[in-house]
């Protein structure tokens, strides 16, 4: 990519910003009420249709605008704005029980993945159903992805998917991998660790959890594992029918870049794109680890150039 069409990306993302139009949407769905950020193109005909583009956050407490507890960079904001600018709509959504979506119930143990897949596939029917948008596209980054993916073993009115940073493994063979794969762990606790996620993904509970483990895997949170640690992404994406893109960074510390081979080789018909110095928040960051894990928290540092245009060009090619 010239420095000339680095520079133009720069310049479209920030008049994207100012001319975008956004209004905040609500949705009841079986035990919520949803909300999300629609920002429009002011750049639309009247009367003409406006692709539009849902985006499926990724997991823990993270907003509509790509804010989590690593701090507020902004990421789907960023990248709504960058859609914006190439005449695309989007949805970002709170998820149900983050910002403002409410759930009828609000304790931890009454969440299941489940709950996330139908309400995307409920935000899916409601853009479809807007007169002045669509065509409809998913967008999913990390688990948002696989959110995205599960959505779409029905049959839902969307055209296109992308995949950013998504796991191309279970969330159970990432656990395990990770905790196994760290030599600070003793073997007790990586015995453990194995044998409440073999507990967890024969439907069972765990009653006793070391505090070490409990973070992860404390009584009201197994709901929501055992609903989602044995869904197959490699499996989920080889039955998506929909043009496809695979975007993942190469300095990602959350997810790796075997992920998206493996996502690749699953689906053969979907388009893959490797971007050398982006990380798991979708900007470019330098190979020391500190900088990575600062831009987590840094709303002012732009989005992967070659992510932003990758992604334009994918939706704008599909969404016609």
């Amino acid at each position: 990519m010239t420095f000339r069409r680095v520079l133009t990306t720069a310049l479209a993302l920030s008049l994207g910003s100012a001319l975008a139009a956004q209004r905040e949407v609500t949705l009841n769905v079986p035990g919520a009420t949803l909300s999300g950020t629609l920002q429009t193109p002011d750049t639309a005909r009247p009367g003409a249709r406006v692709p539009v583009a849902l985006i499926l956050p990724g997991s823990g407490p993270t907003n509509r605008d790509g804010d989590s507890a690593a701090g507020p960079g902004g990421t789907y904001r960023k990248l709504a704005a960058s859609l914006a600018a190439r005449g695309i709509a989007t949805l970002r959504a709170d998820k149900r029980g983050i910002g403002k979506s409410v759930p009828a119930d609000p304790r931890e143990e009454a969440l299941s993945f489940t709950d996330y897949v139908n309400d995307a596939r409920a935000w899916v029917n409601w853009l479809d159903a807007q007169p002045g948008l669509g065509p409809v596209a998913l967008i999913g980054h990390s688990e948002g992805g696989l959110i995205a993916l599960a959505a779409l073993q029905e049959p839902a009115p969307v055209q296109a998917l992308v995949l950013l940073a998504a796991p191309g493994e279970s969330l159970g063979a990432t656990i395990r991998r990770q905790i196994g794969q760290n030599p600070a762990n003793p073997p007790a606790l990586v015995e453990e660790s194995n044998r409440i996620l073999a507990a967890l993904e024969r439907g069972e509970s765990v009653a006793e959890v070391s505090p070490v483990l409990a973070p992860l895997f404390r009584p009201s949170v197994q709901p929501y594992l055992k609903s989602s640690l044995g869904l197959d992404p490699v499996r989920l994406i080889a039955a998506v029918k929909v043009p496809t893109l695979i975007v993942q960074g190469a300095r990602d510390l959350q997810v790796r870049v075997q992920d998206a081979e493996l996502l690749r080789a699953a689906q053969p018909a979907a388009q893959l794109q490797l971007v050398p110095g982006m990380n798991h928040v979708l900007v470019d960051v330098p190979l020391d680890m500190q900088a990575n894990a600062a831009s987590y928290a840094d709303p002012n540092k732009v989005l992967a150039p070659a992510l932003t245009l990758g992604v334009g060009e994918f939706l704008r090619a599909q969404l016609r």
